[in-house]
């Protein structure tokens, strides 16, 4: 992974921290967009890590590995032997729940966005995915 080269340009951060912070409000802890290969973390609240960025980095790669396994939920879940895919629709988002907050994460192609923040509502969540899966699936190359 390189630190030099972003995954996306800035207009296309700013607007994934736009919608995110829109929606999710201060409760938002902070931000990453993936893809495969590398990531950029876009977003971390003022109060985590000091204002060190290269901790706030390291943290985070270890998230985005874990978040990464199974890319795609195509990948994940229409892997199976037999071809048949889950009785319960289409993926939408990934949401982990902890003791004190949730991580959540969505993929649009062969890109993501991973959220992490303090308690919300499930309904705070879909609203986010929503527009995130929106402009990750119309803003192609970024």
């Amino acid at each position: 992974m390189t630190e030099s080269t972003p995954t996306i340009t800035q207009s296309v951060a700013d607007a994934i921290v736009s919608t995110c912070r829109t929606t999710l409000g201060d409760s938002l802890r902070s931000v990453v967009h993936f893809t495969r290969d590398d990531f950029d973390v876009l977003y971390v609240r003022r109060d985590l890590y000091d204002g060190d960025e290269a901790a706030a980095r390291a943290a985070k790669s270890e998230l985005v590995e874990n978040e990464r396994t199974g890319f795609g939920p195509r990948e994940t879940y229409s892997a199976g032997t037999t071809g048949a895919t889950p009785d319960f629709g289409e993926y939408e988002f990934t949401l982990r729940v902890f003791s004190d907050g949730f991580v959540g994460r969505v993929v649009g192609g062969d890109r993501g966005v991973i959220v992490t923040t303090d308690e919300l509502e499930l309904s705070e969540f879909e609203e986010m995915e929503v527009a995130l899966r929106r402009m990750l699936e119309s803003t192609p190359g970024v």
